[in-house]
């Protein structure tokens, strides 16, 4: 059972040569539970997993998104789970349901949505730039590759999301910056290696743009600090900012930038 996840169908478990009366015994001595009829469960297996079996949904969208590591704006509020479309039984599960066919058809022994599912919700259920970010993480921990992607047949959502997103950038922040800078016209390339360590965006040839994480201390800070210095030993202009900076002060953010770009750092000598 642990090895299939904690929570299973009854009748993979037959398939694999469990008697019926095994698991009828295992049941009434507490070692399975039953979440729904047809499903069993270890007791430890995950709670998300024995609600979704219970209740006849699958995980999905930001729910599942967090569960995969990927980046989230925001990971507060209900579960978002996926129904098929004719489950009308299902209305009043206490979550935000997703209906409809799903861009991968799914197995109906499965309890989490395939990363595919998983970003098409994500494009309908957040804001342009928040779902840029979510599926650039997937991209960027390879959950998902751009050719794949191509393949499949999108909403116009997800279309907008998939011309312009990339694997290489860092998710999140930078992914705001380079969305939010777009109107410039001027190149912005992510994650590019200049004297040794990657620089978080680069805007035309010489204004380099790096943002603090939240979390940006001890010899982490030191060593960009040292790293800053060099770039402009090299003739680089670097304007440094944090978090805090890009999620709630964009003004301020962008104002720099757009001075900058009017006094032609970002343009080599």
């Amino acid at each position: 059972m642990t090895e299939l996840g904690g929570v299973v169908r009854v009748t993979v478990i037959q398939e694999r040569g469990f008697a019926r009366s095994l698991v009828a015994s295992a049941v009434e001595g507490g070692v399975l539970i039953r979440p729904r009829r047809g499903w069993l469960a270890v007791p430890s297996a995950d709670g998300m997993l024995i609600s979704a079996a219970r209740r006849g949904v699958v995980l999905t969208c930001r729910t599942q998104a967090a569960r995969l590591g990927l980046w989230l704006h925001d990971d507060s509020g209900k579960p978002h789970v996926a129904v098929g479309p004719n489950a009308a039984g299902r209305r009043r599960v206490d979550a935000q349901v997703h209906w409809g066919s799903p861009i991968v058809p799914r197995h109906p022994d499965v309890l989490v949505d395939p990363i595919e599912n998983v970003l098409a919700y994500i494009a309908e259920c957040e804001p342009f730039e928040r779902a840029l970010a979510t599926w650039e993480s997937a991209l960027n921990k390879s959950l998902v590759t751009m050719e794949a992607l191509r393949g499949y047949s999108w909403k116009p959502a997800a279309r907008r999301i998939l011309e312009r997103a990339t694997p290489f950038a860092d998710p999140g922040l930078e992914t705001y910056l380079r969305a939010r800078l777009r109107w410039l016209r001027e190149p912005i390339r992510v994650q590019i290696w200049i004297a040794g360590h990657r620089v978080d965006a680069l805007i035309g040839d010489r204004f380099v743009v790096q943002i603090d994480g939240a979390h940006h201390v001890g010899a982490q800070r030191s060593e960009d600090i040292r790293h800053d210095a060099e770039l402009r030993l090299m003739g680089y202009h670097v304007m440094r900012v944090s978090y805090t900076h890009v999620m709630f002060d964009w003004h301020i953010v962008q104002d720099l930038i757009m001075r900058a770009v009017a006094q032609g750092l970002h343009r080599a000598a």
